[in-house]
């Protein structure tokens, strides 16, 4: 495969508003797989496994997780799996509208902050469910469309209030006027509620949230939970204020308050019904 390099994509734009936050991403992309891994691993045995890593991005956490088992790096983008430093997986180009696989065929499916940017978020889940062995699971990662965090600065463009509005409306009140070689894009992130996530999920897998230990390893130090500047300069504060034990204590996986309004971004598992 043979990329024009002439021109950059976006994400590799040192010119564009986002360059700094997404080259943060990039380069923790490893760390991130880790965390995911670190999830993962307190509901399934992660060896021998068939994983489909859908929206892989960097490759970072197919990377991890193919160190012990079976991975396929799916990803819409031809230049993001030619960036894929390894051959320990296997790597496969097209969209999650029309996925390339039989029913039954994984045992995992990552969808590593993706949901958010997808067209039918319905119409994939189920898509993906069919894709599960029996009792098989998803990893899901998405910011959370109330968090007061976000409300303030939205994790994908960093401005306040773009996280509460609908796909259509941030294309018309905020890209056209500010972003405007961004307006035609059809990936552009909607934020859901865990409400919104519940109501999608919980007829067909069983939904358990991992904020408690997001944040017990986000103040352990792990680097690969978050990376916007809001949300780095949140950490740092916390730090030099004392209080991420106090934070840690008020964590928790439950539906409520702190997760409904506080939690910035949901990590969740869904367990296959059958």
């Amino acid at each position: 495969m043979e990329v024009n390099k002439a021109t950059p994509p976006a994400w590799l734009n040192n010119a564009h508003p986002n360059y700094e936050r997404w080259k943060r991403a990039r380069e923790i992309s490893e760390e991130r797989g880790k965390f995911v891994e670190s999830v993962l691993s307190k509901v399934i045995t992660l060896t021998g496994l068939h994983i489909l890593d859908l929206g892989s991005g960097e490759g970072g956490t197919s990377k991890i997780l193919s160190e012990k088992n079976e991975v396929v790096s799916f990803d819409i983008n031809k230049e993001r799996l030619l960036r894929h430093e390894t051959n320990l997986y296997q790597k496969v180009l097209g969209d999650s509208e029309h996925l390339p696989f039989n029913s039954s065929s994984f045992d995992v499916i990552i969808l590593q902050d993706v949901i958010e940017h997808l067209q039918s978020k319905k119409n994939i889940i189920d898509s993906l469910q069919s894709l599960l062995k029996n009792n098989g699971f998803i990893y899901l990662s998405t910011p959370n469309k109330l968090s007061i965090f976000n409300v303030i600065a939205d994790p994908h463009w960093g401005v306040p209030f773009i996280s509460l509005l609908k796909r259509e409306s941030i294309q018309k009140y905020f890209l056209r006027v500010f972003r405007k070689t961004e307006a035609a894009r059809k990936d552009i992130a909607e934020l859901s509620s865990l409400k919104n996530l519940l109501s999608l999920f919980e007829d067909k897998f069983e939904v358990r949230l991992f904020t408690s230990h997001a944040v017990k390893e986000l103040f352990n130090g792990h680097k690969g939970i978050v990376w916007s500047n809001f949300h780095l300069k949140l950490v740092r504060a916390t730090n030099k204020l004392k209080i991420g034990r106090l934070i840690t204590l008020m964590a928790n996986d439950k539906p409520g308050l702190i997760n409904n309004f506080f939690t910035p971004t949901f990590n969740i598992t869904l367990k296959k019904k059958n």
